[in-house]
């Protein structure tokens, strides 16, 4: 018979001697010391925020806001943080645009340790948008960001007549570039014929209706040159209608290849 050694059971180290399961213990034990460090040190957390570039919008508003969204709490209050690493800037971001429509922009900073630095670029008015007898200021981007109770001399008066959506604070009432289109038009009306444009009607998506400060109206085509229309506008007022007889007139329409106009009855 062949000599076979007898069978022995191999007994399983504890885990308490494995290496493995201490150097797990010692890197969570770490890596908790780290996340407190970093979340609950008051070395980490914020002492001051610095609100720049608002003018109209109180620091104060703006604070609470931020306050609400930097403030931490677990466990039923239990514990509080506001930990520079814990801060949102998309959520402080968001609740900001959305509390305040005169806010066009916003930059969040870290200033490391525990200093938050906050810049807020607010709309500015390029015209005065009008609808059903409400007013409201339009920034460049034709954003309305602000009912007004009248129109100011200073800012040009745009008037939709072809839409009756409801409109509502910080939402797009006018594609940029139909603005820009607007804004030009009035500036060469006043800059090289000395005719000021107090407002102006959207009629449709092609017409332009301008009533001018001396109570007669132009029409544009805004689908065609526009540069071409205020030639043609030019030269009928220089050979046509003299300065004497633009108390009488009407409207002069430039939309087609030939100039109209119109005398009051």
């Amino acid at each position: 018979m062949k000599y076979r050694r007898p069978y022995r059971i191999k007994r399983k180290k504890s885990i308490l001697k494995r290496r493995f399961f201490w150097l797990t213990i010692v890197g969570l034990i770490i890596i908790g010391g780290l996340l407190y460090f970093f979340i609950f040190s008051s070395f980490f957390q914020i002492k001051e925020t610095k609100i720049s570039g608002n003018q109209e919008i109180l620091t104060r508003d703006l604070e609470d806001i931020i306050e609400n969204q930097i403030t931490h709490r677990w466990i039923n209050n239990f514990s509080v943080s506001r930990s520079i690493f814990l801060t949102n800037f998309k959520k402080i971001t968001k609740e900001i645009l959305i509390k305040f429509p005169l806010v066009a922009k916003i930059n969040l900073e870290r200033s490391f340790p525990d200093i938050l630095i906050v810049k807020v670029e607010e709309r500015k008015p390029v015209a005065v948008f009008t609808q059903k007898g409400n007013y409201f200021l339009v920034d460049i981007e034709g954003v309305i960001f602000k009912k007004v109770d009248q129109v100011s001399p200073e800012l040009l008066e745009i008037e939709n007549l072809s839409s009756e959506k409801e409109i509502n604070l910080g939402e797009k009432i006018i594609e940029k570039e139909k603005l820009i289109q607007i804004l030009e038009i009035e500036s060469k009306i006043r800059e090289n014929l000395k005719i000021s444009i107090p407002k102006i009607s959207i009629i449709s998506d092609k017409r332009l209706n301008l009533k001018t400060s001396e109570n007669w109206e132009i029409y544009f085509d805004s689908s065609q040159d526009l540069n071409w229309q205020t030639t043609k506008l030019n030269l009928v007022l220089e050979k046509e209608i003299p300065l004497e007889k633009r108390g009488n007139l009407e409207y002069i329409d430039l939309r087609f290849s030939r100039v109209y106009y119109k005398y009051k009855q």
